[in-house]
């Protein structure tokens, strides 16, 4: 067991000298200028710094999720922040934690860290609630806000919709005005993070692995690293630097090729591929393959499903699982419950039903075992763990599991919030859809959705064969940019 960490100030406090009146009355932000449309999507706010995230609207979003929590937790008390590698991270970091010690709360500020550290050590201390700066597999420009409860799991659409009504004016609840919160910065609380991870392990486990890491120049560069050498691994590290001007640019979890080339090239075991914020992974066989998502689920529901670890041998997973995973799993005697994408969907139907394993194709993988969210690198250390443990290579086991249907995913850039938060209203769209799942029936299906995290409209289509899957693909795209770009 990892003992609970000592939560007391090392270093010196600083108090922001900003009215909490000012925020609400005369703060340089003119709340018409918001779009429409919900500012949380599924992962938090997120866009492009500067533009949609400034600093005013950060302000604004730290007071309102002050007092939001606080009303909530019947107390002021302590948030704890972190951030990825991102350029403007301080800026909205800094504007977030005037607008929190505003509404009265103190505020401990990680640093650079991944997202599940900020959830886990939100859940093991007196926090009222987490905040996370980071846009995730997003390219540079963008950045996001992402809020966790006190007990380290995304805030409730309840909470996030107060806050919502705060920073527009609407709220149905005064504002309480107090006396000064605290910010103090605590980088010293991520090693309690890491140790968390090897708890449940077995230390050396790994010894003779090699093992490659892409880090995406992301939030992970510090932390992988000492985690898997700590397990006594070789490990091989890309994009291993903080750097925001390339995180996720052509690299970790959403570009595979460095990692599958370095993985054959070094003639390593296993690689594995994080985004910005180290909340997904995604892994590479020593054949340069990819394995997603769908592959961890089914070979980490084996090994939980053997050890009597997964009731009703039941996983949750969205619905862009690969029907090829969902009948092996079938097969097998197992259940399927599939959602919306997002991991917030995933987190509440396993809630709702009690399974212990659920998680997304992308590598966002839940496991209420070993923690309370998404978190790649406690995914790579198990899926390295269950190959150590097997015996063979992870390549033998994709072998051994089941064949992928062709499933193809084009993603069309709709800059337009309104048009692409109303796709369905689009009748020549619908159309062709339709026209779609006709003709594929029983040999394959269609899906075309609004991304929550960026402005896009995804088109996926999965068939028997990769000929139909290329076909509606391509006829899809084209709807949809004739009819929503236009």
């Amino acid at each position: 067991m990892v003992a609970t960490p000592s939560f007391k100030p090392t270093y010196g406090q600083k108090t922001f000298n900003l009215s909490p009146t000012a925020i609400t009355t005369t703060l340089p932000w003119n709340n018409t200028s918001l779009p429409t449309t919900p500012l949380f999507g599924t992962d938090g706010i997120r866009g492009k710094a500067g533009e949609l995230l400034n600093a005013p609207l950060a302000l604004q979003i730290g007071f309102w999720a002050g007092q939001v929590l606080r009303e909530y937790s019947q107390n002021p008390g302590l948030v704890i922040m972190g951030q990825d590698t991102r350029n403007s991270g301080n800026m909205l970091a800094m504007a977030l934690s005037a607008g929190l010690t505003a509404a009265g709360l103190e505020v401990w500020n990680l640093g650079l860290c991944p997202t599940p550290c900020v959830a886990y050590l939100t859940s093991v201390s007196e926090a009222i609630g987490g905040v996370m700066i980071s846009a995730s597999h997003n390219p540079p420009e963008d950045n996001g806000i992402k809020f966790f409860g006190s007990d380290g799991t995304k805030l409730s659409s309840e909470l996030q919709k107060q806050i919502e009504s705060g920073i527009r004016g609407t709220a149905d609840f005064p504002a309480i005005h107090s006396n000064w919160g605290q910010h103090y910065h605590r980088p010293e609380l991520v090693k309690e993070y890491q140790a968390s991870l090897h708890s449940p392990l077995i230390p050396g486990h790994f010894q003779g692995m090699k093992i490659v890491l892409d880090l995406a120049w992301g939030a992970a560069v510090h932390t992988a690293p000492e985690v898997f050498q700590a397990m006594g691994a070789e490990v091989i590290c890309l994009h291993d630097q903080p750097n925001g001007d390339r995180i996720n640019v052509n690299c970790g979890s959403t570009h595979l090729h460095h990692l599958q080339q370095a993985v054959v090239e070094n003639k390593a075991d296993i690689g594995f591929a994080f985004d910005g914020d180290a909340d997904r992974v995604l892994a590479v066989d020593s054949q340069g393959r990819s394995i997603d998502g769908d592959y961890i689920l089914y070979f980490w529901g084996q090994s939980l499903s053997q050890a009597g670890l997964l009731p009703n041998n039941l996983i949750v997973t969205t619905v862009m699982a690969n029907l090829g995973f969902e009948r092996a799993w079938h097969k097998q005697g197992g259940q399927i419950l599939r959602t919306k994408v997002g991991d917030q969907y995933v987190h509440a139907e396993m809630q709702r039903t009690g399974s212990m394993l659920g998680g997304e194709q992308s590598g966002h993988i839940l496991c209420p075992h070993y923690g309370i969210s998404g978190d790649g690198l406690m995914t790579a250390l198990h899926l390295a763990t269950l190959v150590k443990n097997s015996g063979v290579s992870l390549g033998e086991l994709v072998d051994q599991s089941f064949q992928t249907y062709p499933q193809l995913l084009q993603n069309v850039r709709v800059e337009d919030r309104d048009r692409r938060a109303n796709w369905q209203k689009c009748e020549a769209l619908v159309r062709a859809i339709d026209e779609a799942e006709i003709a594929l029936a029983d040999v394959g299906r269609v899906l075309v959705r609004a991304s929550g995290t960026e402005p896009l409209i995804r088109v996926m289509v999965e068939a028997i064969n990769a000929e139909l899957a290329s076909y509606w693909t391509e006829n899809l795209v084209l709807a949809v940019q004739q009819h929503l770009r236009n």
